[in-house]
């Protein structure tokens, strides 16, 4: 593991793995790190949240292990589950050799042979290299008695498994929590973490993160893009493009040969960098032309 001693450590550590990190959220990256606390992440979708959790982990030689939530995840299907087809098998062998000794088969059917761990679970046990980075992505779209679970898993670093007790990680896992609050997470739950709003980057932010994700593209080509996608973001759109659609384009563009923008080649390819039809549908032709030309009067150097 790379030795981290201070906020700029972090910044080049991430920028190693072409992840643009401003000194605000290096401080908080910093400080999780320094202080082992769980750090939740929240922000519009597409502003490089998760992205954050595979730098790092990329970065500190770390294992990755991702919980992707959704609505009706339960506390069982995060930590482990049984592998009851395994488990049929041995009953059945046990029926056909006259093995009938029942304690001793139910003790064999619920051990860890027979356990299939969730990423919680795998989060806690020791891992090549030092204690994993475990994401836990998009916790907005899980309900109230999963976070009230969390409560207990991130103060402790420990889960519970009925018919084998109590697990507890020999080294708490770093841990990254994601938002992209299409609900308030409880506050229970963010007292627990380090927290920090991920917002939208500044032009010349975005300009620096095209630089490090996409290094042969054209630097004029470049400017119009990313002037293009923070002027869209103003407008009244039901999902506004994140750097991750403006990253996508511009691989779009420069697949297509595009050396500079016109509003034929936006027509074409808006759907790299817009996901809904009504959207789409409000940038017409001659909106598109009107947004280019303001764009590009704004990029054209004074005097």
């Amino acid at each position: 593991m790379e030795a981290i001693a201070s906020i700029d450590d972090v910044q080049r550590m991430l920028g190693a793995q072409n992840y643009v990190c401003g000194r605000a959220l290096g401080t908080v990256v910093f400080l999780a790190l320094r202080l082992g606390r769980p750090l939740f992440l929240e922000g519009e979708a597409g502003t490089g949240k998760t992205e954050i959790a595979k730098a790092l982990a990329a970065a500190l030689g770390r294992r990755l292990i991702r919980l992707q939530c959704y609505e009706g995840l339960d506390a069982a299907a995060a930590v482990y589950e049984w592998n009851f087809a395994r488990q049929m098998i041995a009953i059945r062998t046990a029926e056909a050799t006259g093995a009938t000794n029942r304690d001793a088969l139910t003790d064999e059917l619920f051990s860890e042979a027979y356990l299939s761990p969730r990423p919680l679970l795998e989060a806690m046990r020791p891992q090549e290299g030092g204690p994993p980075v475990l994401l836990i992505d998009e916790i907005d779209r899980t309900d109230e008695p999963f976070e009230a679970f969390l409560l207990e898993a991130l103060s402790d670093f420990q889960v519970t498994i009925p018919e084998l007790g109590t697990i507890r990680a020999p080294e708490p896992p770093i841990v990254i929590l994601t938002s992209n609050r299409t609900r308030e997470v409880h506050d229970a739950l963010k007292r627990r973490c380090l927290y920090h709003w991920v917002d939208y980057p500044t032009f010349d932010r975005e300009i620096e993160i095209l630089h490090a994700r996409i290094p042969g593209a054209p630097e004029a080509l470049t400017q119009e893009i990313v002037a293009f996608v923070q002027r869209l973001r103003h407008e009244d759109l039901f999902k506004k493009p994140g750097v991750a659609e403006t990253i996508d384009w511009a691989r779009c563009l420069l697949a297509l040969d595009v050396i500079a923008l016109s509003p034929e080649v936006i027509g074409d390819t808006l759907g790299a960098i817009l996901k809904y039809q009504d959207d789409i549908q409000q940038l017409q032709t001659s909106e598109t032309r009107r947004l280019l030309e303001e764009i590009r009067r704004n990029l054209a150097p004074a005097g």
